[in-house]
């Protein structure tokens, strides 16, 4: 596949699943093997698509009005890597955190290994310590000089 392709599959997961909340597009784009690693996934989540339904349901339900924006996407050979920036309202639980009611922006970076049009591999990582901040679960740093 081109890597124009592959881009355009990478961003489907974004712009159809996460931002749309349609599911059914992961037959589409997820393959059955499907593995996703990295400090933003799931432990112990299934293979394939199921897997990744679990990911985005869980952070859909906490953020229902969540928001993805491609700022840049590189390909090379199967892989793409795409840095977003996402927004959106802390309204339900999120792993055992009640609602904030808080909105948060955070960026991160997703690295997809494209085969045959499906996405075969992710690693993810995003700014969850800043998402943490943003909902008032952690707190921020006092400015220097106070």
């Amino acid at each position: 596949m081109s890597s124009e392709t592959n881009k355009t599959v990478a961003r489907r997961l974004l712009e159809e699943v996460w931002n749309k909340g349609n599911l059914a597009v992961l037959n589409e784009i997820i393959a059955k093997d499907h593995v996703g690693s990295g400090p933003g996934a799931l432990p112990e989540s299934p293979t394939g698509p199921d897997g990744t339904k679990q990911l985005v349901t869980m952070y859909r339900n906490a953020f229902p009005d969540v928001r993805f924006t491609v700022d840049e996407q590189i390909a090379e050979g199967d892989n793409v890597v795409t840095r977003w920036t996402a927004d959106g309202t802390h309204k339900g639980e999120l792993q055992g955190l009640p609602a904030t009611g808080k909105s948060s922006t955070v960026t991160g970076i997703a690295i997809d290994r494209i085969v045959n049009g499906k996405i075969a591999a992710s690693w993810g990582i995003f700014d969850y310590f800043g998402m943490m901040q943003q909902l008032g679960v952690i707190p921020m740093p006092e400015a220097a000089g106070k």
